[in-house]
């Protein structure tokens, strides 16, 4: 690999790298436990590329790998990647709510061009992880993905079905209560937290989202991030709940590099 520029989004949990080689740009992505080794590979294999910094952990990248790198402000970085890749799906927006879901999520209002951060959630990819582990022993992403896919959340959570029964709820009966509100022993089966614990996310991220699309007159929510890559669980939840709001979810094709690619490009 010898490419002309490269651009870095180090966050809490991954980094993701977005290249331009011979004209094409191409993805790729390390966990940060990594970041030592991936990081002396690329000094070594790419030492006169330009390089572009954003993240949480783009200072420390700057100090210790790339001096000369320049480093551009996170949330404007996603945007940039955002508009980049709907443009090459076809799509154009002049305003949407930007849901960026990494190891935490930050909703983002694009307003002509212009990105503010207007809300946020410690719950994302992280929380997946953390307590992904604690209800169920597993520490793999893929593997709680799975385990989530195959259960049903409502085996665990209390619906509102289950609050007003017998009589018929004045609500959607299938939205939840109380999550998590039936595990009072160890019968619930690791499929059913982990799809649990997936809908919680969505749900929480859904209602954040929603609540700054109405706030701002605005139709369109796009769902980026590093825990959307492989994660149909997740994403069918977002889907679901969006609509059922009368939003409009919309997802990109290798969302989850908008940041390292708005840095490659600004």
């Amino acid at each position: 690999m010898k490419p002309a520029k490269i651009g870095i989004d180090a966050g809490g949990s991954l980094l993701k790298m977005a290249f331009e080689e011979q004209g094409q740009i191409h993805y790729k992505n390390y966990l940060i436990d990594e970041l030592d080794n991936s990081m002396n590979w690329l000094k070594m294999t790419a030492a006169d590329a330009e390089v572009a910094l954003t993240g949480g952990k783009a200072e420390y990248l700057k100090k210790e790998y790339f001096q000369n790198a320049l480093i551009f402000p996170e949330f404007e970085s996603s945007s940039i990647g955002a508009s980049y890749l709907l443009k090459q799906d076809g799509l154009s927006y002049q305003n949407f709510i930007l849901s960026i879901i990494g190891t935490g999520t930050s909703i983002c209002l694009n307003s002509g061009g212009k990105i503010s951060r207007v809300s946020g959630s410690g719950i994302g990819g992280g929380t997946l992880m953390g307590l992904g582990r604690l209800l169920t022993g597993e520490k793999d992403f893929t593997r709680l993905v799975s385990l989530a896919g195959s259960g049903k959340a409502e085996n665990a959570d209390i619906m509102v079905n289950d609050i007003y029964s017998p009589f018929d709820s004045p609500i959607d009966g299938s939205l939840t209560a109380s999550n998590f509100g039936k595990i009072k022993d160890d019968q619930i089966s690791k499929e059913d937290k982990a799809a649990s614990l997936t809908n919680m996310i969505a749900e929480t991220i859904v209602l954040l989202s929603t609540q700054a699309a109405v706030r701002n007159q605005i139709d369109d929510i796009i769902y980026i991030g590093s825990t959307l890559r492989q994660n149909a669980p997740l994403k069918h939840l977002l889907e679901k709940y969006t609509a059922m709001v009368g939003k409009k979810p919309v997802f990109i094709q290798n969302g989850a590099y908008c940041g390292a690619l708005g840095a490659l490009l600004s």
